[in-house]
């Protein structure tokens, strides 16, 4: 690996880390035509570092909210306790997080037996389904119940929750596509459900990313700690930037054009993966 390769594969971990077009599926392809097997054990450590990079960066724009979780509140640059109300709290996200860090914890080695390039082509048609179907499903007001992060319920994420099992038992079919989709068939605005899957996505990333770092941190040496670090940064950068444009972006950029992008990414996955 080079210079110009770590800063690429960072820019792309940082660009679909966390919007619904599949960041594994991106880190194949631009692996292999990059000339690079990402199954490399060095390589897979550098996935999982430049992941990181991209986990600071949500946890930076969502620091407010983290503090909040935890009854916390910044005022005048001192810490003083919040008066209970309603919004969301620390059990929503441990609800949210649970159901699949409860099937990776148990399944993981078959997890990982499930991966290939074809399973993640298809992953990408039919995640990018699902997320058409919930846009569908999701466009009557009257099925909305959660205008924003606040107003969901424990039902709601617990349902989120179980959605986000599909991107856990199906490598490419992305993390934030199935809680942002699983959010709006649960009755959460997209908003609402884009902003429970980014914040969701800080300990969850932190748990599977740690525990992947356990078996392949003897691959951060002196050799690997420069490149590492650039791509870590770089990943960070580009993530920070992508959340806070998407945020804004929200209402111009619908989960059916994320679908349309991956049905194009599964054809260009197959014609250089597969052929």
């Amino acid at each position: 690996m080079d210079t110009i390769t770590a800063v690429i594969l960072g820019i792309v971990e940082g660009l679909t880390e966390f919007i619904p077009v599949s960041s594994t599926g991106h880190m194949i392809l631009t692996s292999k035509l990059l000339g690079y097997n990402d199954q490399d054990p060095v390589m897979k450590t550098f996935e999982v570092v430049i992941q990181l990079g991209a986990i600071l960066a949500i946890t930076l724009v969502y620091w407010r909210r983290i503090l909040d979780l935890f009854g916390i509140k910044r005022m005048n640059g001192r810490e003083t306790s919040l008066v209970p109300r309603k919004r969301l709290n620390l059990l929503h996200v441990i609800i949210g997080i649970a159901p699949a860090l409860i099937v990776a914890f148990f399944a993981r080695d078959f997890i990982k037996s499930l991966f290939s390039a074809s399973t993640v082509i298809w992953a990408l048609v039919a995640g990018g389904v699902f997320m058409i179907f919930a846009e569908w499903f999701n466009r009557s007001k009257a099925r909305v119940t959660a205008e924003t992060m606040d107003d969901l319920s424990y039902k709601q994420v617990f349902l989120i929750g179980i959605y986000q099992i599909l991107s856990v038992l199906w490598p490419g079919f992305s993390r934030s596509g199935s809680t942002i989709a699983g959010g709006m068939l649960a009755g959460a605005s997209y908003k609402a459900s884009a902003d429970f899957s980014f914040l969701m996505a800080i300990p969850i990333m932190v748990a599977a990313s740690g525990y992947e770092m356990l078996d392949s941190y003897q691959n951060l040496t002196k050799d690997t700690l420069g490149l590492f670090a650039i791509g870590f940064i770089v990943a960070f950068v580009v993530a920070y930037v992508v959340v806070l444009a998407f945020m804004k972006l929200i209402q111009k950029i619908r989960l059916t054009h994320f679908a349309i992008y991956r049905f194009i990414l599964a054809i260009v996955f197959w014609l250089f993966i597969m052929r």
